[in-house]
This record gives structure tokens, sequence and C-alpha cells, in this order.
């Protein structure tokens, strides 16, 4: 089993940052590939960004491509999502996600590991 633990959330003005973290334990080996997905009230849960943990290679929706930056600290085992130039629209609570295999990582039926979730609220 896998837990995954968010932090940084919180309150922002418009063209303000936060950073996320997740924080992962238990059997992490297993563990190849983590996102960050976002869900807004009446709305679907979205990816935002994912990273694969062996390669480093990382994805990004179009909403947040250039604004914001997924990374990882292998010896932490943490992932962490820079938010920069924050939106109204940005505002939802945001999840970690993480499994060994993905095949569209924008699905989030593809993780059968979640965090309990940290909440973004971006004022205008």
């Amino acid at each position: 089993q896998v837990q995954l633990v968010e932090s940084g959330g919180g309150s922002v003005q418009a063209g303000g940052s936060l950073r996320l973290s997740c924080a992962a334990s238990g059997y992490t080996r297993s563990i190849n590939f983590m996102a960050w997905f976002r869900q807004a009230p009446g709305k679907e849960r979205e990816g935002v960004a994912g990273i694969s943990t062996i390669t480093g290679v990382t994805y990004y929706s179009d909403s947040v491509k250039g604004r914001f930056t997924i990374s990882q600290d292998n010896a932490k085992k943490t992932v962490y999502l820079q938010m920069n130039s924050l939106k109204p629209e940005d505002t939802a609570m945001y999840y970690c996600a993480a499994d060994s295999y993905v095949g569209n990582w924008l699905e989030s039926y593809e993780y059968n590991y979640w965090g309990q979730g940290t909440q973004v609220t971006v004022s205008s």
C-alpha cells in the first residue's frame, strides 16, 4: 500500500503563487508515475500535471502549461507543484495521485492511490 499526503494549499490573490507538496510513504518502490489533479465544485476531476518518477519526464494540461511546474525529490519521496500566475479559475481541491503504470495520465481511473486533497483558493 501507498499513502499520499498533500500540503501547501491556501488562499492567494490572482497573480500570486503557491507550492503544493505530496509526500509518499509505504511501498513507494511500486510507484512509477505521480500526478496532480484538481476538482472544483460541480466539476469533474481534471488532470493538471504528471511526472514519471523513473525518467523525470513531465506532462501538463493545456490550462496550466507555462504557469505550473511539477517536480520531484526522490530522496524525500515527495512531488511538488509550483503554481505561478494563479487565476480565480484555478480555485479547486488539489489531489495527488500515484500508480505503478499509467496509460493516459489525464484520466483519474488510471490511479489507485490518492491523497485527501488540499484546498487552493484564488481571489480576484
